[in-house]
């Protein structure tokens, strides 16, 4: 087990911090020599996506799972009873949930974990590949030799910093977030009972909004040496600048409704797999809205975090 963990914890440390180059190639990009740039920036998205996937199936399966368990009334884990229970009064709907939420439940399994399996299968391969050990190669120049432009060296990279930040705050003013006010948006679940499989309309610009942030967080550690991760609540000054406390609540709130959003698409998919009973389908379609719930209050999270202000030092 301790091997097992040892692995996912390697992989995900592996992801991040090609996940973290990544962003900070594409905000300093210009400060750069464009062809290493060019080259690497792709190669390291790869890198990052091919070891996500796996752990997102895994998540994705489990948040669906205790989902069903929760809108079926039945407990994930369920503990012995001293004594005989009281007969439990189920409404009809409860009732009609309860039998397919066994059936929903194992559709799910079987669909997400041969995913995870297929996903496993292609991040062994992606870490034995020469491609991999080229990246590796790459990477480990950084460590004494940053490939920059002439100009680099008397160049100031705040602005590039700043170029980021005002990126996200443009992406944030187009959000709904008036909408996003109220903690249930009816309009944003009319979607899902269309059987219309492009992914819903209304959460582009709010995955958009999370790549930017993070950018935007990936920007502040390159210049200020500090993870957002280490910021107090309260916030503090950093090398002089204004710590903004949004980015911690925000970032989580936008990660709460990108895993939702893939949730319930897969809930969606699950209840579009031909010949399954109409139980069945009638609790992937309760998961379904379910999650597009769950989106709309990651929605309202991140409308009240976005109004703090930023704390310290102009």
């Amino acid at each position: 087990m301790s091997g097992s963990e040892d692995s996912v914890d390697a992989a995900r440390a592996l992801r991040r911090s090609a996940r973290r180059i990544s962003g900070t190639l594409h905000t300093f990009r210009p400060l750069l020599d464009t062809d290493w740039s060019e080259a690497m920036r792709p190669e390291l998205a790869w890198l990052s996506g091919t070891l996500a996937r796996e752990h997102a199936y895994a998540a994705r399966l489990e948040r669906l799972l205790l989902a069903l368990h929760r809108l079926s009334g039945s407990a994930a884990f369920p503990t012995p009873s001293a004594g005989p229970a009281p007969r439990a009064q189920t409404s009809p709907d409860r009732g009609n949930l309860t039998v397919g939420a066994a059936k929903a439940g194992a559709l799910l399994d079987r669909q997400l974990t041969l995913a995870r399996t297929r996903a496993h299968s292609a991040a062994l391969q992606a870490l034995g590949s020469s491609r991999f050990h080229a990246v590796a190669d790459s990477v480990a120049v950084l460590a004494s030799e940053v490939p920059l432009t002439p100009a680099a060296a008397t160049a100031d990279p705040r602005p590039f910093a700043a170029a980021a930040d005002e990126r996200l705050c443009d992406a944030v003013s187009a959000l709904p977030l008036v909408t996003a006010g109220h903690p249930y948006n009816a309009e944003a679940l009319i979607h899902g009972l269309s059987p219309d499989t492009a992914p819903h309309p209304q959460d582009a610009p709010w995955h958009q909004v999370r790549l930017l942030l993070r950018l935007h967080r990936y920007a502040r550690e390159a210049l200020y040496g500090e993870e957002d991760t280490a910021l107090p609540e309260r916030g503090r000054e950093l090398g002089g600048a204004r710590v903004d406390v949004r980015l911690r609540s925000a970032g989580q709130a936008l990660n709460r409704h990108r895993d939702a959003a893939e949730a319930a698409a897969a809930a969606s998919s699950a209840a579009r797999t031909p010949r399954i009973a109409p139980a069945t389908a009638y609790a992937l379609g309760v998961l379904h809205a379910d999650q597009r719930h769950e989106v709309e209050a990651a929605r309202f999270a991140f409308q009240q975090s976005w109004q703090k202000e930023a704390v310290g030092t102009p």
